[in-house]
């Protein structure tokens, strides 16, 4: 016998900024039932969870949620701000009767300890400690708004465990296809204002959302074809008799209403990635490498050759050391020991998981262009930057928008634009997946898939590394890395499983409320300060002239007549030398503690 709805959205209507964002939207929850919220970015589905939370007011419509139902909702930007610590914020949202070892639990699964300020929290472990938050209750409906953000490997699997052990219904928005295929029974799609349902998993969707546009193509053809009819009676055929002219008169202007009433798809992401020229067979080789600050160890004798055409995956926990491996591979940080031999003709372009070179006070134009200009060169060609930013979604209205006004999901496309403007042969893409909707997920699949040069891609996305790896390097922990063939999904067959923490958070779930953090957490619980994000920016620039220093120093020192002709000279410069190879050491070792900080308090 079906169960009563815990909770119901019917004809929820709201306008935003002068423009319709949800027209006709509904959302029935059931007792247990699990929903995959799908939509493109912008058409509302967070305000949709935000109403169903009872957060937002709709303008029309009704919301009903059962009186004694508890829900619980997770924001993508939660708010610690008024408690001390993160145990406090979790504890305030269980109820009378609820257990409170869960919420010590949950913040320890997650590598949290409950003792951390909320205002030194980065803005993974906020999200870490509002999903304990929301989990602790075991709430009879979560609303759970992109819950894989800023998480880990090891904590998505966690979370996916977790979830699927609870018996609460679940609204989920996210863009991590394995998680929502997983997870999903049913699927709301949000398009244009409307819902619309299917009683099957996220996994069904892709293929019925394509035959509904399909047939909403055909019937649109058909609408224009009527129009044309009429309009050739309207030319030819109106001298008939007056009361029926009058009639069909009013059919062929509300079929021109019907017309404009229709909203389109919005577009899709026109991607192209602007190769240069052809590089050497052998992009990169690295021989026994390996990399430590103090006694950590965060690569130990690694070794692998990345090819033309090659496309490497790396996996691991935050902290593992993915970005100083990749900086290593691109010959962009010196390995302590070992060698990497680069190929010929590389050419690089990179795209950084913190979006860090998107100043938050320049204007779109100017980030895509460099400023000074309105044309872009993508593959050779000179493109007006209006044209481009279209190409990505964008208005031209959008162009002088600062790029701190912009969604995240915006914010991504701003810097994939930009990325794949740049001539390379050479393409890293650290966590390029982060807020961006399915439909440029797919797109971007495509580009790397047909781009003809070498890609390195990090992300915890299993379902994106499955579709474009041919390889994919897995940190093992203690600094040491392995090589398997295949995808995401490939690596787990052939090591026997996923990632490495996992074991300990499962241990921690079982029987450990008070263990240590798992080996995934961030090991500091601050973010960096103005003076470590300077030294982060200006570290390099000083290595660099150290570098060109000692080569100079060496240089004169490598004559066998300078001592000879000045001995005083001689001992100058080799006192020099040897403090010039001091303080690029100590420059050296100071940026990679601090990368390795900022590496772990993004996650």
């Amino acid at each position: 016998m079906a169960q009563p709805p815990l909770l119901t959205l019917q004809n929820i209507q709201l306008t935003f900024g002068g423009t319709q964002l949800l027209t006709d939207a509904e959302l029935i929850v059931s007792p247990g039932q699990r929903i995959a919220l799908v939509g493109r970015n912008g058409s509302g589905k967070s305000t949709l969870l935000k109403i169903a939370a009872g957060i937002v007011q709709h303008d029309a419509g009704k919301r009903f949620a059962e009186p004694s139902a508890t829900i619980r909702y997770l924001p993508q930007e939660p708010d610690l701000s008024a408690y001390a610590t993160t145990l406090a914020y979790v504890e305030d949202g269980l109820a009378p009767g609820d257990d409170p070892y869960r919420a010590q639990y949950l913040l320890n699964a997650l590598g949290l300890t409950g003792e951390e300020n909320p205002a030194n929290l980065s803005g993974g472990e906020g999200r870490r400690a509002a999903l304990a938050r929301v989990l602790a209750p075991q709430p009879d409906v979560l609303l759970l708004d992109e819950p894989t953000n800023h998480l880990d490997l090891p904590v998505i699997e966690w979370l996916q465990d977790e979830l699927n052990s609870m018996r609460s219904a679940m609204v989920i928005i996210s863009h991590d296809r394995r998680f929502l295929s997983d997870l999903s029974r049913s699927t709301v799609w949000l398009d244009r204002g409307v819902t619309r349902r299917i009683e099957k998993g996220f996994s069904a969707f892709e293929g019925w959302r394509d035959e509904v546009l399909e047939q909403e193509e055909k019937d649109r053809h058909k609408l224009d074809r009527q129009i044309v009819r009429e309009e050739h009676w309207l030319r030819y055929g109106v001298t008939a008799r007056r009361k029926r002219n009058v009639g069909r008169l009013e059919r062929l202007a509300n079929l021109r209403q019907d017309r404009r009433d229709q909203r389109r798809v919005q577009g899709n992401v026109t991607m192209a990635v602007t190769e240069g020229r052809t590089s050497g067979a052998l992009v990169a080789e690295a021989e026994n490498i390996s990399k430590a600050f103090g006694e950590r160890h965060v690569v130990r004798e690694f070794s692998t050759r990345v090819l033309r055409g090659d496309r490497v995956g790396i996996v691991g926990p935050n902290g593992a050391g993915k970005t100083t491996l990749i900086k290593m591979l691109t010959g962009l940080l010196e390995p302590d020991s070992g060698t990497i031999k680069l190929g010929s003709a590389i050419e690089l372009a990179m795209l950084d998981q913190g979006r860090a070179k998107l100043e938050p006070e320049t204007r779109l134009r100017d980030a895509l262009t460099g400023g000074g200009s309105d044309t872009i060169k993508v593959n050779g060609e000179n493109k007006h930057v209006i044209g481009y930013m279209q190409d990505f979604l964008f208005t031209p209205e959008q162009a002088n928008t600062p790029i701190g006004k912009l969604s995240g999901g915006e914010r991504a496309r701003v810097a994939l634009a930009r990325a794949l403007s740049l001539p390379s042969n050479f393409l890293v893409l650290d966590e390029p997946t982060n807020d961006l909707d399915l439909e440029t997920l797919d797109l971007l699949e495509e580009m790397v898939s047909d781009y003809s040069g070498t890609v390195v891609v990090v992300s915890h996305d299993r379902d994106f590394l499955d579709r474009v790896a041919t390889s994919v390097i897995m940190a093992e922990g203690d600094g040491r890395w392995t090589e398997y063939a295949g995808g995401y999904s490939d690596m787990v067959a052939q090591r026997g499983e996923g990632v490495q923490a996992r074991t300990v958070e499962k241990a921690a779930k079982a029987d450990k409320p008070k263990a240590e953090p798992a080996a995934t957490a961030p090991a500091a619980k601050r973010k960096l300060s103005f003076k470590e994000k300077h030294a982060l920016e200006t570290l390099p620039k000083e290595i660099e002239k150290l570098e060109a220093e000692i080569k100079t120093l060496g240089a004169a020192l490598a004559d066998p007549a300078f001592y000879t002709k000045d001995p005083n000279g001689f001992a100058a410069k080799s006192k020099a030398l040897e403090a010039a190879e001091a303080k690029k050491a100590a420059a050296e070792e100071q940026w990679l503690e601090l990368e390795m900080l900022r590496e772990e308090l993004e996650g």
